[in-house]
């Protein structure tokens, strides 16, 4: 009899095949005083230069395998390998503890895990994975323990695992490797990322598939909606052989998108489609998923991948990178947003009852001018090479938005009287993701040249409910018609003053809110790269005068149910 479970959808796709259970081996990390403090500073700079090796080769792999964007998680995992900070803290509890190597840098790993594990940002929460990826691997040297080798796996299996690590993606061949099932990881997770770039299926978060599946069972597993059938009976394997015929059908169909202008079914072309980035190296999946622009460049990752805040040279190459990566289309970079769950080892926060509502983002900015200023400079600087609009996060008042204008407008002459160049060109903007904003829409498009929405804070703000609380995670409701209005106001205001609308949340390339985003003349689409084809195809099959009035229906509504209701009546086949 087949047992259903249901997880997170997370590489689109239906894999049909064997289990293979990856099980990895318990490390027994003991807590042991030493006598000799050389001989373990010499284990683990030799477990070092191991993993190091092990790194240089996986990064081999990725390049042949996935390409260079892909294969810079693994110079990202060279850096965290080599990180003094974390290498330094390790060896002083080696050195002044006595303690033996195994655990000083379990210690420090799991330090820095819980730091951003914690984080709400989903690029920096995947940076716990990254560290403990290599961590592991330290110490698997460090004890003699065997690191599995993926790459001998010789028949077609659906791999199931508590985690998939970066490495451990890496090395699998989709000759064989059909797909994979975990019990731990979401959408933005690396091993949702390298299934994506092998384009195999993808179902995580599926917390005891472990525990349930068996090795040589066989295993459907849908990347799309995150079903997985266990020992499926003949007449199952045959409906679901179907099902990825059809599948397989669909994904050459929008393959033809990438090229095509974004036009909706009554000619309208007046949408741009548009890819989320967290470093210049995600550039190139943009381009290769048609994306006509970056609508959000997190600039953070320099802040967070270093020891100290990034000088105005060292921001300045990694963002003349991005422009010129995406040849004269539209970049949009966020400026620091840090704070609340994003922390620095290099900077103290103060103390705060709610830090997600207190010191942070543009808050930080005002406060630390010359951090701000620093990195106004590179942004500007940058602006020669490409397309560039800067964008303020978690503004809540014109006052505000004036003073970081100004402030940008400072430098800008400071950077012409200097003799550097720096485009005539360049939007200033703002996020809009504090409800008192939105609400003043109207008043900010007359200082901002664009907004920006950031549909995750936006809605958990509005709906007063922290969405990575899973008691109350019901109220982070996107289609709660609270929330539509909050849109409308945004979009209308802007318009009013003759400024464009962008949206950067996950809701941009939500297909059931694409609809309504439409109806409400949303300018720009900010979404995943691997979303964007999907998400020109749905334009393609609607109307904007059908999908006006959609909108303005979904407004009336009472609940969220009403609103999903109606889209789904309202577009049919096509959102399937």
């Amino acid at each position: 009899m087949s047992n259903k479970i249901k997880g997170i959808g997370s590489s689109n796709g239906i894999a049909i095949a064997k289990v293979f259970k990856l099980e990895e081996p318990r490390l027994n990390i003991e807590k042991t005083t030493i006598d000799n403090v050389d001989d373990e500073i010499k284990l683990l700079d030799q477990a070092i230069s191991k993993a190091k090796g092990d790194i240089e080769k996986l990064q081999k792999i990725a390049l042949e395998k996935l390409g260079a964007e892909k294969a810079a998680i693994f110079e990202a995992h060279g850096q965290i390998l080599q990180d003094p900070v974390m290498l330094d803290e390790a060896k002083g509890i080696i050195n002044n503890e006595k303690l033996n190597a195994a655990y000083a840098i379990d210690s420090v790993a799991k330090k820095y895990i819980a730091m951003f594990s914690e984080m709400d940002d989903p690029y920096f929460k995947e940076r716990a994975s990254d560290i403990k990826d290599v961590t592991d691997r330290l110490v698997k040297y460090i004890l003699d323990v065997p690191v599995l080798d993926l790459a001998t796996i010789n028949e077609e299996v659906i791999i199931v695992a508590n985690d998939l690590t970066p490495s451990q993606t890496a090395q699998l061949d989709p000759q064989y490797a059909k797909g994979f099932a975990c019990d731990m990881g979401g959408r933005t997770s690396h091993a949702a990322i390298m299934a994506r770039s092998l384009e195999i299926p993808a179902v995580l978060g599926l917390k005891n598939i472990t525990t349930l599946a068996h090795h040589g069972d066989d295993i459907i597993i849908d990347g799309t909606t995150g079903e997985v059938i266990l020992k499926p009976e003949p007449n199952e394997i045959k409906e679901w052989t179907d099902k990825k015929a059809a599948f397989i059908k669909k994904q050459q169909e929008l393959l033809a998108f990438k090229d095509k202008p974004t036009v909706s079914k009554d000619g309208f072309k007046g949408f741009t489609l548009e890819g989320n980035i967290g470093s210049p190296k995600d550039v190139q999946g943009v381009l290769d998923n048609g994306g006509e622009g970056v609508g959000l460049f997190r600039s953070e990752f320099l802040y967070m991948d270093n020891d100290h805040f990034p000088t105005e040279d060292e921001q300045f190459v990694a963002y003349k990178a991005a422009l010129e990566g995406m040849q004269g289309r539209p970049v949009i970079i966020r400026t620091l947003d840090i704070g609340g769950d994003k922390k620095l080892s290099y900077f103290e926060f103060p103390e705060e009852m709610n830090p997600f509502l207190g010191y942070r983002a543009i808050r930080l900015c005002l406060d630390r001018e010359d951090v701000f200023r620093t990195q106004l400079r590179a942004l500007l600087r940058a602006s020669a090479f490409g397309k560039l609009g800067i964008m303020f996060p978690m503004i809540a008042t014109i006052d505000e938005f004036k003073k970081a204008k100004a402030i940008t407008l400072e430098e800008k002459a400071n950077l012409l009287k200097e003799g550097h160049k720096v485009a005539d060109n360049v939007e200033i903007g703002m996020m809009m993701e504090v409800p008192a904003a939105a609400v003043l829409a109207d008043q900010f498009a007359k200082h901002a040249d664009f907004f920006s929405i950031g549909t995750n804070d936006l809605i958990q703000y509005t709906m007063a409910a922290d969405r990575m609380s899973q008691f109350v995670s019901y109220l982070y409701q996107p289609y709660n018609p609270s929330i539509l209005r909050l849109l409308k106001t945004i979009i209308d205001g802007a318009h009013k003053e003759g400024k464009w609308v962008g949206m950067c949340g996950e809701m941009a390339g939500e297909p059931l809110a694409i609809p309504i985003l439409m109806g409400m003349k949303l300018d720009y689409f900010s979404m995943s790269a691997t979303s964007i084809l999907r998400a020109r195809s749905i334009i393609s099959k609607l109307d904007t005068n059908e999908m006006a009035k959609l909108a303005e229906t979904v407004l009336s509504c009472e609940t969220s149910e009403e609103v999903i209701n109606l889209v789904e009546k309202a577009t049919g086949n096509v959102l399937k």
